[in-house]
């Protein structure tokens, strides 16, 4: 298929957008959070500011295709887990959502969850529905969110499938498509009128904690590292904030040797320190943009840069799924070099990206 535009729901600073930009396909974002419109008009994405839940597909009468990440926040293992106790009622949701229940009716009951951010999850499902409702069906459909939500993946599928849509759903692992960080994505596509659509292939092996990455599946690249991807000039070691199995005291630690572990909104608070045990300066903007994938020049803006960062789609994993979702060959390195940076040859990295001072003080 050739798609004409995404919109994409809860769109952040623009993770998926900027892949699809890579991969000549127009995007328009909603975003209700200020910091990161911000950074996506800096970047000139097209945007809009506000909450999904007062816009619908008619309001997009040129988009194709429909994207998005709702909120996690309740879903997530580091949250409060609100999300994990409700998901039997999403569940039920979706099935009122599928019937098509008076939308006043489910508004009222969604009001009446732990936390209003987890009814977010049904908002492109809602779309989704109004849209082949409304005789525009959607050709494409691409959602993510974090693992705990596969469940509501399947059941998307249900729903989709007997709307005329193929569908698969599944666990991703980012380092498995080049980019350098472990993180894990629940991932959904679907394209309509399609006999199947797949999930894209890994084309990197899976990081194994002290297993050399030349160990593995010789027709995979090894994983990539935290030193191949940024301008730092001694190896060194990241200290998370994290603890490791539920215990603080127990710190995740990994070296520049490694992929990075999951890049999450307080990635400022990890301590770097050299071989030797030095401080090191930590992780600007720019360096953890770079360890999701994000062009070097990337313009973060706003406030809570951090967090922003956090919360995107690593752009290397968004352009595998929309090549699988489309029907497209998995993309080549010289589109997958393209990332590198965002103005193009305009752009210079070494006088974006100084060298850190391996002993600077914090």
């Amino acid at each position: 298929m050739q798609p004409t535009q995404i919109v994409d729901l809860f769109a952040g600073p623009g993770g998926l957008d900027v892949a699809a930009e890579k991969l000549g396909v127009a995007t328009v974002g909603i975003e209700w959070d200020g910091a990161a419109c911000a950074t996506r008009r800096a970047a000139g994405l097209a945007t809009i500011e506000g909450d999904v839940r007062d816009y619908g597909p008619s309001d997009f009468p040129d988009a194709d295709v429909l994207a998005g990440g709702p909120p996690c926040q309740t879903f997530t293992v580091a949250g409060s887990g609100a999300g994990r106790r409700a998901l039997d009622d999403v569940l039920a949701f979706i099935k009122r959502v599928a019937a098509r229940e008076p939308r006043d009716q489910i508004d009222r009951d969604l009001a009446k969850m732990e936390d209003e951010r987890t009814g977010l999850v049904l908002e492109p499902l809602r779309w989704a529905l109004e849209a082949i409702d409304s005789g525009r069906p959607f050709k494409a459909i691409v959602l993510e969110q974090v693992p705990a939500v596969l469940p509501v993946w399947q059941a998307y599928e249900e729903v989709l499938a007997a709307e005329g849509y193929a569908a698969d759903s599944g666990i991703l692992r980012t380092e498995e498509y080049g980019v350098p960080q472990t993180r894990k994505r629940a991932v959904l596509i679907a394209r309509k009128d399609a006999k199947k659509v797949s999930l894209p292939e890994p084309t990197h092996r899976a990081y194994r904690k002290g297993v050399d990455r030349a160990i593995g599946d010789s027709r995979l690249n090894p994983w990539v590292s935290m030193g191949d991807v940024l301008n730092r000039p001694y190896p060194f070691f990241v200290i998370s904030n994290y603890g490791t199995g539920g215990n603080p005291r127990a710190r995740g630690r990994r070296g520049s040797w490694e992929p990075s572990a999951t890049v999450t909104g307080k990635i400022s608070r990890n301590r770097l320190v050299s071989e030797t045990g030095e401080e090191l300066q930590r992780f600007t903007f720019s360096e953890a943009g770079k360890l999701q994938t994000f062009p070097w020049d990337y313009p973060w803006s706003g406030n809570d840069v951090g967090q922003q960062i956090g919360n995107a789609v690593p752009p290397r994993l968004g352009i595998h799924v929309l090549s699988a979702v489309f029907g497209w060959s998995p993309p080549s390195d010289d589109l997958l070099e393209k990332l590198t940076l965002w103005k193009g040859e305009e752009s210079n990295q070494a006088n974006l990206e100084p060298d850190p001072d391996p002993c600077m003080d914090l």
